[in-house]
């Protein structure tokens, strides 16, 4: 049987997009950054489900929901969600699609819905502090602050206008997101913004994953970072709330 011209042509569009989502997915797959063994380990002490790891704090109503940067597992900010929870705050560390926020900006939604009467703090790391902050322009009456980790908003979603407390941790040895990018930001951050650096931090010591690519090389362990990552946020958080 002969092929018409147009389904010799439909037929090679198809193949084309099928070794696409084949190579995409592929790439993906090798360049996800996966948990440490102790992130790892520490994640089954947690609640999940199909759309987040909780690390929950008992009869807290404060509310730390958390979006991933790109392409790294959720279980690799297990650590310090669970320190932060014993500290008496619940952390969601919410699941994308394909590991990538941008995917998943309104990942908070559900979770806010169900139960408004709490306190909601949005946040991310790198990219996923950038699709929490969209997230938040448009729910500021739902979201009560946010929390930046290596991260910072764009022009889509500024924070600019509102009185929201908000905290932008960044790290001193960071080779991804550098001292210029936060200041920068500004421009997209309320008044009320209060910036902090980890000395001898770096990127990726923002979770437990092993060192990012073109990350910079800390002088602190990672250990160091998340203590003092834990505690600035801990002390934040008891400050506003």
């Amino acid at each position: 049987m002969k092929f018409k011209k147009w389904q010799k042509i439909l037929f090679g569009i198809l193949t084309a997009l099928f070794l696409l989502v084949i190579l995409g997915g592929t790439y993906l797959k090798v360049n996800t950054y996966s948990p440490s063994n102790e992130a790892r380990n520490i994640s089954t002490q947690s609640i999940k489900n199909n759309d987040y790891l909780l690390f929950s704090a008992a009869k807290s109503k404060i509310n730390f929901i958390f979006y991933p940067g790109a392409l790294v597992k959720p279980e690799s900010y297990s650590i310090w969600a669970s320190e932060l929870a014993h500290c008496g705050i619940n952390v969601y560390i919410m699941k994308m699609p394909l590991n990538l926020a941008v995917f998943g900006e309104n990942a908070a939604e559900k979770i806010i819905t169900n139960n408004p009467q709490e306190i909601y703090l949005l946040g991310g790391h790198s990219l996923g502090g950038v699709m929490a902050s969209r997230f938040t322009a448009k729910h500021q009456k739902e979201v009560s602050g946010v929390i930046y980790l290596a991260s910072y908003p764009d022009k889509k979603g500024s924070l600019k206008e509102t009185s929201l407390p908000v905290l932008v941790l960044s790290a001193s040895k960071d080779g991804l997101v550098s001292k210029e990018d936060i200041s920068k930001s500004q421009d997209y951050l309320p008044e009320s913004t209060t910036f902090e650096v980890i000395k001898g931090g770096n990127h990726s010591g923002f979770g437990s994953y092993g060192r990012q690519k073109n990350d910079g090389m800390a002088t602190i362990s990672k250990a160091a970072q998340k203590k003092e990552m834990t505690q600035r946020i801990s002390e934040w958080v008891e400050e506003n709330f």
